[in-house]
């Protein structure tokens, strides 16, 4: 498979900018960055994002993250190797990421869940990094990305 154009945000120099603005806005807000990555990651995975699925491995794993929680975010619920408050976030970036899937995109069961664990600062980090990872994963998934591509 060959990528049909530059990813667009490079295209669009102001958008990039933006965008990574946004990321570094919501660095330090009560979630830990490991946390973030690991949503991430599962965020990736459910878009068939090859880009950032393997730009969410490697991170994780320089970050010194075990292969067991790296490979086992795809299977979170069954797996014993995260927290609760990790759970939380990864239930959250699943339903944020299949919001036509159910009638109730975002259920009171999975919020109250997640606001068990993350003040409303934090929320609203998790909840903007989650969006700023789908609009990621669709920009990719479009132009079909490749992994280890150079965006440009």
């Amino acid at each position: 498979m060959q990528a049909r154009m530059k990813n667009p945000a490079v295209n669009l120099p102001e958008t990039l900018q933006a965008l990574l603005a946004v990321s570094a806005s919501i660095k330090d807000r009560g979630v830990s960055e490991n946390t973030m990555d690991l949503v991430h990651m599962r965020v990736s995975q459910i878009n068939g994002c090859s880009v950032c699925t393997d730009m969410g491995f490697r991170k994780l794993q320089k970050a010194g993250e075990t292969i067991e929680r790296i490979v086992g975010v795809s299977a979170w619920r069954e797996m014993p190797y995260f927290t609760d408050a990790e759970r939380a976030a990864l239930a959250l970036g699943e339903a944020m990421t299949r919001l036509a899937d159910r009638p109730d995109a975002v259920s009171d069961e999975v919020w109250n869940e997640a606001a068990k664990y993350y003040d409303e600062k934090a929320l609203s980090a998790l909840i903007v990094s989650i969006a700023v990872d789908n609009v990621w994963n669709r920009l990719n998934a479009t132009v079909r990305q490749q992994a280890g591509a150079s965006w440009n």
